[in-house]
């Protein structure tokens, strides 16, 4: 009879790689706790993003796997999820009430960032995450629009905005502030004065993810979050058309050199499917973002398809997480999504918090 230990155990959970890390449980340090009793195994798991589609998946797939080894009778996995906040750029500490900051960005505009961008924050609060959205495209704000919102935020106190709420999502931007049809004639040191107000002088209410959508670009406002605005990781959205790739791989590059980790890169309007007979075409060129994932030594996150419903969802105010949220596309954006934070938790973790600051004096 082959006697059961806790070293069988964690070697047969050694065998199970979670395709949203892309390694496995004990590696990714994601096993709390392992119980032995007789026949009897009892499993604690610990995620460190959100995963409310996935975890009974995984949960599942665990006790199948367990069930199968010599001389186990029944088992009981427990899956959780713990998301904290991970390390930032030297010299900069995490924001009050923001766990982690992800930029997500592109060298070149219409390659469809912002409409990623709050599909991604609506996807981490289907998966049970805390997020905010920052809308940083100061010429050219498009979240108001895209989450259906107008009007300007309160202030309770007069220093500080209160954020807007749409779908779960807490959402700050320059279109709350002015008309929409006033045009935004500053110049550089107004703009990055701009962005900094409006992320520290909201109130953000708890999260666990503040996504910043950056104009197109490596300017002001770029450099400005590089080097003074507190982030975790960023995502690179590109097409796979040869000049979107150039410019995106200028974006990719800039980040690298501050040294803010890249989680990953989105390929969007991979893939054309015609809505009449199903035809699918690779309109923008085939696996550019691939390519340049493996030249960077990134991960691709997902590939969305050209599909014109995504357009019209968000010109509507109701973004595809929200208004098809069992299509396709939206299933796409929470993987990307789980991908992303998982990626993000991975890496180092932000202690800043648990520690007093020692102040040496004279005496």
């Amino acid at each position: 009879m082959t006697s059961l230990d806790k070293i069988t155990v964690e070697n047969a959970l050694k065998s199970f790689i979670d395709p949203n890390v892309e390694t496995d449980l004990v590696s990714a340090k994601a096993i709390k706790k392992i119980t032995i009793e007789g026949g009897n195994v009892s499993v604690d798991v610990q995620l460190g993003y959100p995963a409310k589609s996935y975890i009974q998946t995984l949960s599942s797939q665990l006790e199948e796997l367990l069930k199968k080894l010599p001389g186990v009778d029944n088992v009981q996995v427990k899956v959780s999820v713990n998301i904290v906040s991970h390390s930032v750029q030297k010299a900069l500490k995490p924001l009050p009430n923001v766990k982690n900051i992800i930029a997500i960005a592109s060298g070149k505009g219409g390659v469809g960032k912002s409409t990623t961008s709050v599909n991604l924050a609506l996807a981490l609060v289907a998966e049970g995450a805390q997020v905010g959205i920052l809308d940083a495209d100061i010429y050219g704000p498009s979240i108001p629009t895209m989450l259906g919102l107008s009007g300007q935020p309160v202030s309770e106190d007069g220093k500080s905005f209160q954020p807007k709420v749409s779908f779960g999502v807490q959402t700050i931007s320059i279109g709350y502030l002015v008309d929409a049809d006033q045009p935004m004639i500053w110049r550089g040191p107004m703009v990055t004065g701009a962005l900094q107000q409006l992320l520290t002088q909201t109130r953000w209410s708890d999260l666990d993810y503040l996504i910043i959508d950056l104009p197109p670009g490596t300017g002001d406002i770029q450099l400005t979050l590089a080097q003074q605005i507190p982030v975790s990781g960023a995502v690179i959205v590109t097409t796979p058309q040869d000049i979107a790739l150039i410019d995106a791989q200028r974006g990719l590059g800039m980040f690298e050199k501050v040294n803010i980790p890249i989680l990953g890169i989105v390929e969007n309007m991979s893939l054309h499917i015609c809505s009449q007979c199903g035809h699918e075409e690779a309109i923008f060129g085939q696996g550019g973002g691939l390519a340049m994932a493996t030249k960077n030594k990134v991960d691709l996150l997902g590939a969305l398809p050209l599909d014109i419903n995504i357009r019209q969802y968000a010109d509507s105010g109701r973004p595809t997480m929200v208004a098809d949220p069992e299509g396709r596309p939206a299933q796409i954006y929470k993987s990307i999504a789980r991908k992303m934070a998982a990626k993000l938790a991975l890496l180092s973790r932000d202690y800043s918090g648990k520690f007093p600051n020692i102040v040496i004096q004279n005496s």
